[in-house]
């Protein structure tokens, strides 16, 4: 049998989620924890409707109880002298 990529940025199949969810996942956030479902370039955007009706089908729930996944602000470093001001003026000082 083919593979079915459900989240296609992290590679993660069907049967990866599918595993994850009978070995006890029952939100979005473990699975995204334990598959990386949701993690890659496209944060969930593609992948998370068909990963919260697997949740919904595989643990009985209704749908409208299956929360998304939590996110984090993306983070990127930047040199420590773009946090701060300093005045022409006192530069000279």
């Amino acid at each position: 049998m083919d593979e079915v990529f459900v989240c296609r940025c992290e590679e993660v199949t069907r049967e990866e989620l599918e595993a994850a969810i009978e070995d006890g996942a029952v939100t979005m956030n473990e699975v995204k924890r334990w598959t990386r479902a949701g993690m890659g370039l496209c944060q969930g955007k593609t992948c998370s409707k068909t990963v919260m009706a697997m949740l919904a089908q595989k643990t009985g729930k209704p749908a409208a109880e299956i929360l998304p996944a939590t996110f984090r602000n993306p983070v990127r470093p930047m040199a420590i002298g773009c946090m701060t001001k300093e005045d022409d003026n006192d530069a000279s000082n």
